[in-house]
């Protein structure tokens, strides 16, 4: 093989599945290959491109890379893609499709790229050849793909034309399936190309339009992953091979042929199940499609009557059960996964169980012991797939207890003595603080000692009613344990921990609510976790405002933002206050306390927006002035824009991630702050401050904004000295427009 025929290709992936498809590659005789997160690139001939297209059960994408540039502005990227030979790639008869991403100090906006990276290309076809060809969003006969990383761009022809999850056997899709090669990702994961060599049974319970049956049917059979597929973006494209293409697709036609008689004469036969009749008729119309008919068994079944195959000894039985988010509401998620634990404790003893959970916390409602997590997206959602081995050893109840369980004898032990020591120490010298600016909610506590990695927050509360005692209450988050840390190892320094906490403190266990912040869903501190509706009132520089230490991860007023909310305060006087993806209003009070002209606050959840309100009226701020707009402070931004608003001051405190359903596209802050701040600092208005504030622990600034904007990092003034052992805790940054006099606001003068 000449070095002629090695091209460069990239091919995307799930995130979670690289090293499925690594070694999926390396199978195909890739060479170089370097896993990238959520991609894979490698080097290779066409050949090695073509099997993955047809034969990889987890890549989405494969691109040819044509050529990397260099090119600064815009002028420079439509001279270095009109260079490109396109006549030899693109026939001006067929269709062409373009797109871009990343972002190019040039570029910010995709579809602005999109285009002049097509009217390039066509530009380019007809100055060379007098043609152009027509532009196709649907099957184009050849796509061309541009990434932008900086100043360096990589152009590339998309092979796969589109998804390769699209096998081209689904029809109507049933409710909320996988895509069909994120869900051949969970069964190579789960191991079952070796399971079903061995003669393994097969079952989904909650099959729904039966994706994990059918791609297990495919695999075991020996399908190409992309089994008769018809369309490929490479089909049409003037490289391309079709000698060599006919010759892979029949070689796969054989084994085809092969593996799915072998399994007709051995009467196996994969098993799914659902209450659904609907979505089971959809089931069986895509088995068909698929070839996997004759094979495959969809009958209506409740959950709660599944059971093994009568001459099954072993089997993988491989589900996604409804999160409680699209199919339903969180209970019936938990009751569905308590079922399913019953089910296959009782049923399935012997069986090895592959769960897809977007929840963590629904995986502990199983009763099973998983012996492997592996975390892994479903589009923008982080999940986890728990494989689990039922057998009795795995057993046990994981949910947590209702209520502290505090052994105070534990008080005593040395390391609950080390922890009481060092809680001592930091009540001690946070006092003479603590006195002077009369703080009612404060960190006493925050990992000091990696053998005791819990965040305690100490809140002197009182209910609602106006008679009622004042309460002293700890919220204890507990950070999740590495996985190398025994667990019984946890539960008892966890129990010391408390033990010394009752100790100290003299708090009693009824008003400590202990948490555990696991690594699970990115934003998930605003997801709710119970609905007890328990509010009680603190007291925050002469502000009171609503808290809730039960319903979520957070408990509605961040403590460590304590300093930016006074500055805010301060700045606020006779000043048109915009207040973005404002949570529950805290700084909107402030700014309103501060005499703000007017005070405007930005929410994609009503409850947060209705806190805000209670919020506000609380202090007696609540009125006219006042206005809670419900809404995706993106899109907003861009309408405000549109309708020329000004605003005077404006906080704008993003989560690090965000994939509300709600909301159009993913939101990430570090990929997505340049294009957020640009949009806040077109509606400020002259004279006006931006303060942007960020909790992502590795927040980098982008420089193209020192660039545009004068901008000052305030983190430092902005910690409060409850935070000072964690000053990764935050970022904050104050923005004014470059070509303007910088302000003198009220917060640069000494408060009263």
């Amino acid at each position: 093989m000449s070095n002629v025929d090695i091209r460069q290709f990239l091919a995307s992936v799930p995130r979670g599945f690289g090293d499925l498809l690594a070694r999926e590659v390396a199978a195909f005789g890739a060479t170089d290959i370097r896993e990238r997160g959520n991609a894979v690139a490698f080097t290779g001939p066409m050949e090695v491109a073509y099997r993955v297209c047809l034969e990889s059960w987890v890549a989405s994408r494969v691109y040819l890379e044509l050529v990397r540039f260099e090119a600064a502005d815009d002028a420079a990227i439509h001279t270095a893609l009109r260079a490109i030979d396109w006549h030899r790639h693109i026939d001006p008869a067929a269709t062409l499709a373009c797109e871009w991403s990343g972002r190019h100090p040039a570029i910010h906006n995709t579809h602005y790229g999109t285009l002049r990276l097509k009217d390039a290309i066509c530009d380019a076809l007809r100055d060379s050849v007098g043609l152009r060809p027509d532009i196709a969003t649907h099957e184009p006969g050849v796509r061309v793909h541009a990434h932008a990383v900086g100043t360096r761009v990589t152009v590339s022809l998309d092979l796969s034309g589109e998804g390769l999850h699209r096998r081209g056997w689904r029809g109507d899709t049933g409710e909320a399936p996988l895509r069909e090669n994120m869900a051949a990702g969970i069964l190579v994961r789960a191991g079952w190309p070796k399971l079903s060599a061995e003669g393994a049974a097969f079952l989904d319970p909650m099959c729904g339009s039966g994706t994990f049956v059918i791609e297990a049917a495919r695999m075991a059979a020996g399908f190409a992953a992309n089994h008769r597929r018809r369309y490929f973006g490479f089909l049409r494209w003037k490289g391309h091979d079709e000698v060599l293409w006919q010759r892979l697709v029949a070689a796969t036609e054989a084994s085809a042929r092969q593996g799915l008689q072998r399994l007709i004469d051995s009467a196996t036969v994969f098993w799914g199940r659902d209450q659904d009749a609907r979505v089971l008729k959809d089931a069986k119309i895509n088995a068909s499609h698929a070839g996997v008919a004759e094979i495959t068994d969809f009958a209506v079944g409740v959950l709660a009557e599944a059971h093994r195959p009568s001459d099954s000894i072993m089997g993988l039985l491989c589900t996604n059960p409804p999160w409680g988010q699209r199919l339903g509401d969180l209970e019936s998620a938990r009751a569905v996964h308590r079922e399913l634990g019953r089910v296959l404790r009782e049923e399935f003893q012997g069986w090895q169980a592959a769960i897809l959970t977007g929840d963590a916390s629904l995986g502990l409602e199983l009763g099973l012991r998983a012996h492997r997590v592996h975390t892994v997206w479903n589009g923008a959602t982080e999940c986890r797939l728990l494989r689990i081995e039922i057998a009795a050893r795995a057993e046990r109840d994981l949910r947590p207890k209702a209520g502290l369980q505090i052994d105070a004898d534990l008080a005593a032990t040395p390391g609950a003595t080390m922890f009481a020591n060092r809680i001592r120490k930091n009540l001690k010298n946070l006092s003479a603080w603590v006195r002077r600016d009369q703080i009612a909610c404060y960190r006493i506590y925050d990992a000091d000692m990696p053998e005791y990695a819990f965040a305690i927050d100490r809140y002197v509360t009182s209910p609602e009613a106006p008679a009622a005692r004042v309460v002293t209450t700890l919220v204890v988050q507990e950070y999740q344990a590495p996985a190398d840390i025994p667990e019984e190892t946890v539960r008892r320094r966890r129990s010391e921990a408390l033990a010394a906490l009752v100790s100290v403190t003299g708090v009693s266990a009824e008003h400590i609510h202990l948490k555990t912040r696991r690594r699970i869903k990115r934003g998930d501190q605003y997801t709710k976790r119970d609905e007890r509706e328990e509010f009680h009132v603190v007291e925050e520089d002469g502000l009171k405002f609503r808290v809730n230490f039960v319903d979520y991860l957070d408990t509605g007023l961040f403590l460590d933002h304590r300093p930016t909310r006074s500055r805010l305060r301060r700045a606020a006087d006779g000043k048109r206050f915009l207040n973005l993806f404002g949570y529950t209003g805290s700084a909107t009070v402030y700014a309103a306390a501060g005499s703000a002209l007017s005070t405007t606050t930005v929410d994609l959840s009503a409850t947060y927006l209705d806190w805000c309100r209670r919020n506000l009226e609380l202090n007696g701020l609540w009125g006219e002035r006042h206005r809670l707009i419900h809404a995706d402070v993106r899109e907003w931004l861009t309408e405000a824009a549109s309708r020329a608003q000004r605003f005077d001051l404006i906080f704008c405190d993003p989560p690090t991630f965000s994939n509300s359903k709600r909301m159009e596209g993913v939101f990430d802050v570090q990929r997505d702050h340049v294009e957020l701040l640009d949009a806040c600092m077109a509606i400020l208005a002259e004279g006006g401050l931006l303060v942007f504030s960020t909790n992502a622990q590795r927040f980098r600034l982008d420089p193209v904004l020192e660039r545009r904007y004068r901008i000052a990092d305030i983190t430092e003034h902005t910690i409060p000295p409850d935070f000072a052992r964690n000053r990764q805790i935050h970022r904050c940054f104050e923005c004014r427009g470059a070509d303007r006099p910088r302000p003198t606001l009220a917060l640069d003068r000494p408060r009263a």
